[in-house]
């Protein structure tokens, strides 16, 4: 066992990892660690799954950046999940101006011509019981990321021959796994990681009006709850580029208006404007000192011009204690956020106090030998535990360094 479950990564496989910190794609990310330093824990040979066109999008303008058909992997559920669905949304941060736009749609991150074929399944999406306890032989959809607005944008750049068309795509393949099975559903779960955990949030009330009354309906957001907070350089890193996304993408549209009727947009595609007025059960899964919002929106580059947080971004381990009570108030901020929402008997919360980000997806985080726990507890149960309602779960860890299950991400 690595002391506190460091998980290195080289500065080599982040660069092609972080793309000026757009392009963050922690799908990828956490494929990488686990086929590197996982394998023999996991025994890593996991399910590969094609991955489907939608053919019925095209007409719809239900398009890719790039005006390329979406698409999702499925892997048919069998057995007591043969009529249980999991839709998991993919991340891969955002677009926010033409040229991160333009840049997007030349990679699988705005186009399915560069998607892989096959993805591993893995975590959330495993088939095996020992791996995946509770949704293993479910109907499990991944559903690929290819818009840069979290699902939600409907608009267009005709000059730069631009689509932004995320909501569509995500009414699309809705609309097309309905057709194959999943109206009969008599329970779903909506997860997504990162971009996607935050399009979980923002899409829940949506998917549960998919749904009879009677089916089980819940959201999983791992990742996703990015806060509007102040960067090192008391800048707004992450508020800004928000403010590009909904203003480019022309997410107002598609925003809820519990929250549009009294906040500008810009705040509505924070989550911790919505999570509060949400009304279907909603679990939210998030590191207290999440490492892309380390790296992306407390201390980016941009923030930090002397380098003075560069080795405390890439190690935890490196910073200095003036930077951990920094990181300290993040975590109060993060806390303070979901008050409202942990008061709900419906809403689940699993907050670790670790240095990561994604834990869903990852097998070694989700369950294996030495996943991160709280309270005894490992992710996987803690959300089978509340999906189920076989017990309520609030587990906020205390602070940094008393965890220590972590599986901690360093970048070298």
């Amino acid at each position: 066992m690595k002391p506190f479950g460091v998980w290195v990564v080289s500065a080599f496989a982040f660069a092609q990892l972080v793309t000026a910190f757009l392009d963050f794609n922690e799908t990828e990310l956490s494929f990488l660690e686990s086929l590197e330093y996982g394998a023999s824990k996991i025994n890593y040979n996991p399910l590969m799954v094609g991955l489907t066109l939608i053919h019925t999008a095209g007409a719809k303008g239900a398009v890719c950046l790039d005006g390329t058909l979406p698409g999702y992997h499925w892997h048919r559920g069998y057995g007591s999940g043969s009529n249980s669905w999991l839709i998991q949304l993919e991340g891969g941060g955002w677009c926010n101006n033409i040229r991160t736009c333009v840049y997007r749609k030349k990679s699988r991150r705005g186009s399915s011509m560069y998607m892989e074929k096959e993805i591993p399944f893995t975590g959330i999406l495993s088939e095996k019981a020992e791996e995946n306890p509770d949704f293993f032989n479910w109907n499990r959809v991944k559903l690929r990321y290819c818009d840069g607005a979290s699902f939600t944008g409907d608009s267009e750049n005709k000059a730069a021959q631009l689509q932004f068309r995320g909501q569509r795509i995500w009414l699309a393949a809705m609309e097309d796994l309905m057709s194959k099975g999943m109206r009969h559903a008599n329970q779903a779960l909506l997860s997504g990681c990162s971009a996607g955990g935050l399009a979980a949030i923002l899409h829940c009330d949506e998917f549960r009006n998919m749904f009879p009354r009677n089916t089980r309906v819940k959201c999983l957001s791992d990742a996703g709850l990015f806060l509007d907070t102040v960067d090192v350089s008391g800048g707004r890193t992450l508020r800004s580029m928000y403010s590009g996304v909904v203003g480019l993408q022309g997410v107002q549209h598609n925003l809820p208006r519990i929250c549009t009727n009294h906040l500008d947009p810009t705040s509505c595609f924070f989550p911790q404007n919505l999570i509060s007025h949400i009304q279907t059960p909603l679990f939210i899964l998030n590191a207290a000192y999440d490492s892309w919002q380390i790296q992306s929106s407390i201390a980016p580059p941009s923030a930090d011009p002397h380098g003075y947080w560069h080795d405390c971004r890439l190690n935890h381990a490196k910073c200095t204690p003036s930077q951990i009570r920094f990181l300290q108030g993040f975590r109060v901020q993060m806390l303070n956020a979901i008050k409202g929402f942990a008061m709900s008997r419906q809403n689940g919360l699993f907050i670790n106090s670790c240095f990561a980000h994604c834990q869903s997806e990852r097998q070694d985080t989700w369950f294996a030998d030495d996943s991160p726990e709280v309270r005894n507890k490992p992710i996987a149960i803690a959300v089978g535990d509340w999906y189920f309602d076989r017990a309520g779960v609030k587990s906020i860890d205390c602070a940094y360094p008393c965890d220590k299950t972590c599986h901690n991400l360093v970048f070298r």
